[in-house]
């Protein structure tokens, strides 16, 4: 199965540089509905066989134009939902961000480390993992999920044989960036491009980053 995972577009959150992971959180920006526009395009090559988006209405903003271009419902699930920040909910300064990314970062090797006041590595695998499984019992052949920087990351990381922390660390996800992953026969997935770049067995160094938007996470900038 191929599976295509979406950033969403711009917020004014992300304009603010605050973290906002609480629902229903804010919508797009008009760069934001821009962004979402262009999917269609940029995913014209692909047969999507269904499309799911988070419960944050920023992601089924920017799922909208690219079902109604494929002639899809929007299969709405909570499991793809950004990860909660916790006790830094509403902060806007650098080091309330990098003392959650830094945290969340460290989850492949403690997944049982708890955000303050939210969740665990555990949990949010757990949940992605549920709406994955979903997709992949449905026995489509190309699934799009409209999620969000930190919890894409995170389950690629967790998941993807040819992507580590590192990798993450060093790859810019902008809003609406996509990244292609294909499972084999025997469960295991591979990422075969992030934001347009091919990444080989091991991972390559990216040149580039998505198609709009502000590039986003572990670098020091805001990823919600």
């Amino acid at each position: 199965m191929r599976l295509i995972l979406m950033r969403h577009g711009q917020t004014p959150a992300n304009v603010a540089y605050t973290m906002h992971t609480t629902l229903p959180g804010p919508g797009l920006t008009h760069l934001g509905q821009q962004q979402a526009a262009a999917l269609p395009v940029a995913l014209a090559d692909e047969k999507i066989d269904a499309l799911y988006a988070s419960t944050h209405q920023r992601t089924q903003l920017t799922a909208a134009p690219l079902a109604e271009a494929c002639g899809l419902q929007v299969l709405v699930r909570d499991g793809i939902r950004e990860v909660s920040a916790g006790r830094w909910e509403g902060a806007s300064d650098h080091a309330s961000h990098t003392a959650f990314l830094d945290l969340a970062s460290g989850w492949p090797a403690a997944p049982a480390t708890r955000v303050p006041d939210g969740e665990s590595g555990l949990e949010v695998l757990e949940r992605f993992d549920g709406v994955v499984d979903e997709a992949v019992r449905s026995g489509a052949e190309a699934v799009a999920m409209v999620s969000h920087g930190v919890a894409i990351r995170i389950w690629l990381v967790a998941r993807a044989l040819n992507v580590t922390t590192e990798d993450v660390k060093r790859r810019e996800l902008d809003n609406t960036g996509v990244v292609m992953a294909d499972r084999a026969s025997d469960g295991t997935w591979r990422v075969l491009s992030w934001a347009g770049l091919p990444i080989g067995p091991a991972g390559d160094e990216p040149r580039d980053s998505g198609p709009a938007g502000q590039p986003l996470f572990f670098a020091g900038k805001t990823n919600w």
